[in-house]
Protein backbone atom coordinates (compact mmCIF):
# COMPACT_ATOMS: atom_id res chain seq x y z
CA UNK A 1 0.00 0.00 0.00
CA UNK A 2 1.37 3.25 -1.13
CA UNK A 3 0.60 5.81 1.61
CA UNK A 4 -0.42 9.16 0.22
CA UNK A 5 -0.30 13.04 1.30
CA UNK A 6 -2.30 15.30 -0.89
CA UNK A 7 -1.44 19.10 -0.47
CA UNK A 8 -3.69 21.39 -2.32
CA UNK A 9 -7.01 18.45 -1.03
CA UNK A 10 -9.53 21.46 -1.72
CA UNK A 11 -8.38 22.69 -5.09
CA UNK A 12 -9.74 22.14 -8.43
CA UNK A 13 -7.33 18.58 -9.08
CA UNK A 14 -7.18 17.57 -5.66
CA UNK A 15 -11.19 17.51 -4.91
CA UNK A 16 -11.28 15.22 -7.84
CA UNK A 17 -8.23 13.29 -7.11
CA UNK A 18 -9.12 12.45 -3.51
CA UNK A 19 -11.95 10.35 -4.07
CA UNK A 20 -9.68 8.52 -6.95
CA UNK A 21 -7.08 7.64 -4.80
CA UNK A 22 -9.82 6.56 -2.22
CA UNK A 23 -11.67 3.90 -4.59
CA UNK A 24 -7.88 2.37 -5.66
CA UNK A 25 -6.54 -1.00 -4.20
CA UNK A 26 -3.12 -0.07 -3.47
CA UNK A 27 -3.34 3.60 -2.33
CA UNK A 28 -4.07 4.82 1.11
CA UNK A 29 -4.64 8.58 2.02
CA UNK A 30 -3.07 9.36 5.30
CA UNK A 31 -2.77 13.16 5.70
CA UNK A 32 -4.52 15.93 3.73
CA UNK A 33 -3.38 19.78 3.42
CA UNK A 34 -5.32 22.65 2.92
CA UNK A 35 -5.18 26.39 5.23
CA UNK A 36 -8.65 27.16 4.38
CA UNK A 37 -9.98 23.95 5.18
CA UNK A 38 -7.77 22.91 8.07
CA UNK A 39 -10.34 20.86 10.93
CA UNK A 40 -12.32 19.39 8.47
CA UNK A 41 -12.30 15.87 7.52
CA UNK A 42 -11.16 15.81 3.92
CA UNK A 43 -13.94 13.62 2.68
CA UNK A 44 -16.30 15.91 3.83
CA UNK A 45 -14.39 19.12 2.17
CA UNK A 46 -14.37 17.71 -0.97
CA UNK A 47 -18.22 16.37 -1.18
CA UNK A 48 -17.37 12.78 -0.53
CA UNK A 49 -17.61 10.62 2.95
CA UNK A 50 -16.16 11.09 5.75
CA UNK A 51 -12.90 9.37 6.03
CA UNK A 52 -11.38 10.13 9.42
CA UNK A 53 -8.29 11.96 7.98
CA UNK A 54 -8.38 15.46 9.55
CA UNK A 55 -7.05 18.20 6.97
CA UNK A 56 -4.26 20.32 8.46
CA UNK A 57 -2.84 24.10 7.69
CA UNK A 58 0.39 23.15 7.45
CA UNK A 59 2.63 20.39 5.40
CA UNK A 60 5.17 19.40 8.61
CA UNK A 61 1.84 18.52 10.14
CA UNK A 62 0.91 16.46 7.22
CA UNK A 63 4.87 14.92 6.96
CA UNK A 64 4.25 13.91 10.93
CA UNK A 65 2.30 11.13 9.82
CA UNK A 66 4.06 8.11 7.98
CA UNK A 67 3.83 8.24 4.38
CA UNK A 68 5.25 7.53 1.31
CA UNK A 69 4.53 10.13 -1.43
CA UNK A 70 3.73 14.00 -1.20
CA UNK A 71 1.00 14.57 -4.25
CA UNK A 72 0.98 18.47 -4.35
CA UNK A 73 -1.31 20.40 -6.38
CA UNK A 74 -0.76 23.87 -4.38
CA UNK A 75 -0.05 27.00 -5.48
CA UNK A 76 2.88 28.59 -7.12
CA UNK A 77 4.28 30.63 -4.56
CA UNK A 78 4.11 27.27 -1.82
CA UNK A 79 4.89 24.40 -4.44
CA UNK A 80 8.87 25.33 -4.13
CA UNK A 81 8.66 25.49 -0.56
CA UNK A 82 6.64 22.21 -0.10
CA UNK A 83 9.21 19.75 -2.31
CA UNK A 84 12.00 20.76 -0.33
CA UNK A 85 10.67 20.20 2.88
CA UNK A 86 9.02 16.47 1.15
CA UNK A 87 12.53 15.85 0.14
CA UNK A 88 13.93 16.04 3.36
CA UNK A 89 11.99 14.34 5.55
CA UNK A 90 12.63 11.35 2.82
CA UNK A 91 9.20 11.64 0.74
CA UNK A 92 8.95 10.83 -2.72
CA UNK A 93 7.19 13.71 -4.43
CA UNK A 94 4.61 14.24 -7.13
CA UNK A 95 4.36 18.29 -8.62
CA UNK A 96 1.30 19.08 -10.32
CA UNK A 97 1.40 22.81 -9.28
CA UNK A 98 2.84 25.06 -11.75
CA UNK A 99 5.31 28.44 -11.52
CA UNK A 100 9.05 25.85 -11.16
CA UNK A 101 11.38 26.93 -13.78
CA UNK A 102 14.45 25.03 -15.12
CA UNK A 103 16.51 26.19 -12.55
CA UNK A 104 14.12 24.97 -9.71
CA UNK A 105 14.26 21.90 -11.16
CA UNK A 106 17.66 21.21 -11.40
CA UNK A 107 17.76 22.24 -7.69
CA UNK A 108 14.82 19.72 -7.06
CA UNK A 109 17.00 16.69 -8.93
CA UNK A 110 20.16 17.69 -6.71
CA UNK A 111 18.44 17.40 -3.52
CA UNK A 112 16.19 14.17 -4.49
CA UNK A 113 18.99 12.56 -5.59
CA UNK A 114 20.81 13.20 -2.43
CA UNK A 115 18.28 11.79 -0.15
CA UNK A 116 17.71 9.04 -2.72
CA UNK A 117 13.54 9.89 -3.30
CA UNK A 118 12.24 9.95 -6.21
CA UNK A 119 10.10 13.30 -7.83
CA UNK A 120 8.08 13.36 -11.01
CA UNK A 121 6.85 16.61 -12.10
CA UNK A 122 4.49 17.64 -14.80
CA UNK A 123 2.95 20.55 -16.76
CA UNK A 124 -0.18 18.69 -17.08
CA UNK A 125 -1.07 14.63 -15.91
CA UNK A 126 -3.34 14.49 -18.63
CA UNK A 127 -2.74 11.99 -21.49
CA UNK A 128 -3.82 14.04 -24.52
CA UNK A 129 -1.51 16.88 -22.98
CA UNK A 130 1.20 14.68 -22.46
CA UNK A 131 0.70 13.56 -26.39
CA UNK A 132 1.03 17.23 -27.53
CA UNK A 133 4.47 17.46 -25.81
CA UNK A 134 5.42 14.28 -27.52
CA UNK A 135 3.62 14.89 -31.72
CA UNK A 136 5.60 18.52 -30.62
CA UNK A 137 8.93 17.29 -30.31
CA UNK A 138 8.55 14.86 -33.23
CA UNK A 139 7.27 18.05 -35.94
CA UNK A 140 10.65 19.54 -34.15
CA UNK A 141 13.36 17.61 -35.78
CA UNK A 142 11.89 18.40 -38.97
CA UNK A 143 10.69 21.72 -38.35
CA UNK A 144 12.58 24.25 -36.66
CA UNK A 145 11.02 27.34 -36.21
CA UNK A 146 8.10 27.28 -33.68
CA UNK A 147 6.22 29.12 -31.39
CA UNK A 148 3.68 28.41 -28.42
CA UNK A 149 0.69 30.23 -27.69
CA UNK A 150 -0.37 29.73 -24.11
CA UNK A 151 -4.34 30.44 -23.17
CA UNK A 152 -5.60 30.38 -19.90
CA UNK A 153 -8.29 32.18 -17.75
CA UNK A 154 -8.16 35.74 -16.57
CA UNK A 155 -7.22 35.12 -13.07
CA UNK A 156 -4.83 32.14 -13.71
CA UNK A 157 -1.85 33.58 -11.29
CA UNK A 158 1.26 32.47 -13.27
CA UNK A 159 2.49 32.80 -16.84
CA UNK A 160 3.13 30.71 -19.42
CA UNK A 161 1.19 28.11 -17.34
CA UNK A 162 3.31 24.51 -16.56
CA UNK A 163 1.99 22.94 -19.69
CA UNK A 164 3.20 25.92 -21.45
CA UNK A 165 6.73 25.83 -20.01
CA UNK A 166 7.28 22.62 -20.19
CA UNK A 167 6.60 21.97 -23.52
CA UNK A 168 8.63 25.21 -24.36
CA UNK A 169 11.93 24.22 -22.84
CA UNK A 170 11.56 20.72 -23.89
CA UNK A 171 11.06 22.04 -27.80
CA UNK A 172 14.36 24.33 -26.72
CA UNK A 173 16.29 21.49 -26.02
CA UNK A 174 15.31 19.84 -29.22
CA UNK A 175 14.88 21.59 -32.30
CA UNK A 176 17.22 23.19 -34.48
CA UNK A 177 18.65 26.88 -35.67
CA UNK A 178 15.11 29.01 -36.11
CA UNK A 179 15.10 31.27 -39.41
CA UNK A 180 13.17 34.30 -37.40
CA UNK A 181 15.18 37.27 -36.96
CA UNK A 182 16.48 37.64 -33.60
CA UNK A 183 14.98 39.76 -31.06
CA UNK A 184 17.53 41.61 -30.21
CA UNK A 185 17.73 42.37 -34.28
CA UNK A 186 13.77 44.43 -34.43
CA UNK A 187 12.44 47.70 -33.94
CA UNK A 188 9.44 48.57 -32.60
CA UNK A 189 8.07 47.11 -28.83
CA UNK A 190 10.18 43.73 -28.71
CA UNK A 191 8.09 42.61 -25.99
CA UNK A 192 5.42 41.89 -28.53
CA UNK A 193 7.84 39.00 -29.66
CA UNK A 194 6.99 37.34 -26.32
CA UNK A 195 9.68 35.52 -24.48
CA UNK A 196 12.07 33.08 -24.93
CA UNK A 197 11.80 30.08 -22.21
CA UNK A 198 14.47 27.01 -22.26
CA UNK A 199 17.98 26.80 -22.97
CA UNK A 200 18.31 24.60 -25.72
CA UNK A 201 21.37 25.28 -28.26
CA UNK A 202 19.91 27.74 -30.59
CA UNK A 203 18.31 29.25 -27.41
CA UNK A 204 15.03 29.51 -26.08
CA UNK A 205 11.21 29.24 -27.65
CA UNK A 206 9.09 32.10 -27.87
CA UNK A 207 5.97 32.06 -25.68
CA UNK A 208 3.56 34.18 -25.70
CA UNK A 209 0.56 34.52 -23.40
CA UNK A 210 -2.80 35.17 -23.30
CA UNK A 211 -4.93 35.50 -20.31
CA UNK A 212 -8.38 36.58 -20.43
CA UNK A 213 -12.07 34.89 -20.04
CA UNK A 214 -13.60 32.07 -21.17
CA UNK A 215 -10.44 29.78 -21.19
CA UNK A 216 -9.03 26.94 -18.84
CA UNK A 217 -6.40 26.17 -19.80
CA UNK A 218 -5.03 25.72 -23.94
CA UNK A 219 -1.91 25.57 -25.72
CA UNK A 220 -0.71 25.59 -29.24
CA UNK A 221 2.71 24.79 -30.65
CA UNK A 222 3.04 26.65 -34.09
CA UNK A 223 5.33 25.20 -36.89
CA UNK A 224 5.79 27.62 -39.70
CA UNK A 225 8.10 26.21 -42.68
CA UNK A 226 8.18 27.38 -46.34
CA UNK A 227 4.71 27.99 -47.57
CA UNK A 228 3.08 25.80 -45.03
CA UNK A 229 2.26 25.49 -41.56
CA UNK A 230 1.68 23.49 -38.68
CA UNK A 231 -0.27 23.65 -35.57
CA UNK A 232 -0.34 21.38 -32.92
CA UNK A 233 -3.22 22.28 -30.04
CA UNK A 234 -4.11 20.90 -26.48
CA UNK A 235 -7.43 22.13 -25.01
CA UNK A 236 -8.87 21.55 -21.50
CA UNK A 237 -12.31 21.00 -20.26
CA UNK A 238 -13.77 23.02 -17.25
CA UNK A 239 -13.17 19.21 -15.71
CA UNK A 240 -9.99 17.70 -13.36
CA UNK A 241 -10.78 14.21 -14.51
CA UNK A 242 -8.40 14.27 -17.32
CA UNK A 243 -5.70 14.90 -14.72
CA UNK A 244 -6.52 12.19 -12.10
CA UNK A 245 -5.75 9.06 -14.22
CA UNK A 246 -2.32 10.57 -14.85
CA UNK A 247 -1.49 11.61 -11.45
CA UNK A 248 -1.98 8.25 -10.02
CA UNK A 249 0.14 6.69 -12.43
CA UNK A 250 2.79 8.94 -11.07
CA UNK A 251 2.14 8.12 -7.61
CA UNK A 252 2.49 4.52 -8.14
CA UNK A 253 5.84 4.83 -10.02
CA UNK A 254 7.63 8.19 -8.42
CA UNK A 255 9.64 5.82 -6.03
CA UNK A 256 10.91 3.80 -9.24
CA UNK A 257 14.56 5.70 -9.27
CA UNK A 258 16.16 8.67 -7.39
CA UNK A 259 16.02 12.27 -8.72
CA UNK A 260 13.94 14.05 -10.88
CA UNK A 261 11.64 13.15 -13.67
CA UNK A 262 10.29 15.53 -15.56
CA UNK A 263 6.53 15.48 -17.55
CA UNK A 264 3.31 12.38 -17.87
CA UNK A 265 5.88 10.95 -20.94
CA UNK A 266 9.05 9.83 -18.91
CA UNK A 267 6.13 6.70 -17.67
CA UNK A 268 4.69 5.88 -21.07
CA UNK A 269 6.42 3.44 -23.22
Amino acid sequence: MIRVVLAGVTGWVGRALLPAIVASGDLELVAAVSRSAAGRDAGEAVGAAPLGVTIVAKLAEALATPSDVLVDYTKPDVVGRNVYEAIAAGRHVVIGTSGLGADDYAKIDQAARQNGVGVLAAGNFSITATLLKRFALEAARYVPDVEIIDYAGAAKPDTPSGTGRELAEALAAARGSATSKPVDQLGGIRETRGAAVGDGPNGGVRVHALRMPSFVLSVEAVFGADNERLVIRHDAGSSAAPYVAGTLLAIRRVGEKPGLRRGLDTLMG
